[in-house]
């Protein structure tokens, strides 16, 4: 029996070896873990689909694989596939854990195999059509009885295959790497880049080479917002919520997005068209000890403070231990990027493709600020919003900014009551 990667999340085809648990020669169980993949910065188990002798390790930890991917081969004399009665257990695991035989192998991987020398089974009219669109049906996984090849999986392999198309043609060519020898200079360390570490970089890379950035500047005065916090933090505390800035920004920033709805759209770069989403999930960026991690509140539009401060919290802590699932980090219609308690001002932030806007926040500082004929001592919050330049002009990313900033300086105190 081969193992190979199954089927991830939708829209991820790749992930990176980061555990091998098992070694040559091991007997293994049907579901024991085998190893596991990082796939968009979510850490998740795979099983094996069947028992057997570990009889060669095709991978190694550090490795990107793709679907459909080799992974561990089990010697044919022990391996037993799992019983139709043992199945309905394993359909209980997360997207990510589904076994590999039940998933079509990707258009790349797959090759049917005769023995008897006949081509793969389908019907004469299918036959016939593959052969005047250029498609090889040894290449097409068949869905019915027998392995038999129906108009479905020849659609499924065609989408297959436009996907790979389009992602080879639109992913930018980085030239090749090339190695510094920094020594030569005096004492160097060296440290891999973690498996968390790479997928920033490649994310990053993609969001930065791909969208036109513009970056809007601009200051809220948060004296009275400071004042509510210090009001009702008690009070959250006592159900294990903490009343943050950033928890009155997701409130904010929705006040923002419902006038501004192009802020919370996407670019889709294949249909040409530009998708207005009318949910609100908003990522928040994490600081972890391995690296940036976005995790996204689902539907802040229809939360009171109290339960975003309580999500907020168990979000973070759960991005900090590296137990945040996949599901928990897709989905985000817009991003905030709070470094406020760590220091600094103004900051521009990188988009998080394919979102189209991300605001940064500063540390609020005390600051003489004019109002009216008087000079008060305010305290002032710095914000940052970038934009992709091809959706959103220059005046709107201005009104958009000035609408989060009369939000926060306008808080009702009567969405911090329970």
């Amino acid at each position: 029996m081969d193992i190979r990667v199954p089927r991830l999340a939708e829209g991820v085809d790749s992930a990176t070896v980061v555990n091998i648990l098992v070694s040559q020669g091991d007997q293994i169980q049907q579901d024991q873990t085998i190893m596991e993949l990082e796939t968009e910065k979510a850490v998740g188990p795979i099983p094996s689909p069947g028992s057997g002798t570990v009889a060669k390790i095709h991978v190694k930890e550090g490795d990107k694989v793709t679907v459909g991917q080799l992974l561990i081969s089990l010697s044919e004399a022990n391996a037993q596939k799992a019983t139709a009665a043992e199945k309905p257990a394993a359909a209980k695991r997360p997207a990510i854990l589904r076994p590999p035989e039940a998933e079509a192998p990707s258009a790349e991987a797959y090759r049917y195999e005769s023995k008897s020398g006949y081509p793969p089974p389908a019907s004469l009219s299918l036959r016939k059509m593959a052969g005047q669109l250029g498609i090889d049906l040894t290449r097409v996984k068949g869905s019915e009885k027998g392995g038999r090849i129906a108009l479905e999986d020849v659609r499924a392999y065609i989408q297959r295959l436009q996907q790979l198309a389009f992602e080879g043609a639109a992913a930018p060519e980085r030239p090749a790497p090339k190695s510094i020898d920094f020594s030569r200079w005096g004492p160097v360390k060296q440290t891999p880049m973690s498996a968390l570490r790479r997928t920033v970089d490649e994310k990053m890379v993609e969001s930065w080479t791909s969208i036109p950035h513009v970056t809007q500047f601009d200051e809220a005065d948060i004296s009275s917002l400071l004042a509510l916090r210090k009001k009702y933090s008690p009070l959250y505390e006592k159900t294990g919520a903490r009343l943050t800035l950033t928890s009155f920004a997701l409130k904010a920033v929705v006040t923002a997005l419902k006038k501004f709805p192009i802020f919370n759209s996407s670019v889709d770069e294949a249909a040409q068209q530009i998708i207005y989403k009318e949910y609100f999930h908003i990522g928040v960026a994490v600081d972890t000890e391995s690296g940036l991690i976005v995790p996204v509140l689902r539907d802040v539009d229809k939360k009171n403070l109290m339960e975003l401060s309580l999500e907020l919290s168990t979000l973070a802590e759960k991005s900090r231990q590296r137990k945040i699932s996949l599901e928990e980090l897709q989905g985000g219609t817009f991003t905030i990027s709070n470094l406020g308690g760590i220091g600094g001002a103004h900051f521009t932030p990188i988009i998080y493709k394919p979102q189209v806007s991300v605001i940064a926040m500063g540390r609020g500082l005390a600051k003489p600020v004019v109002r009216g004929e008087r000079v008060e001592i305010r305290t002032m919050l710095p914000l940052g919003l970038s934009y992709d330049h091809r959706v959103i002009d220059g005046a709107d990313g201005a009104r958009f900014i000035r609408e989060l900033v009369v939000a926060l300086e306008n808080f009702p105190e009567e969405a911090l009551k329970p």
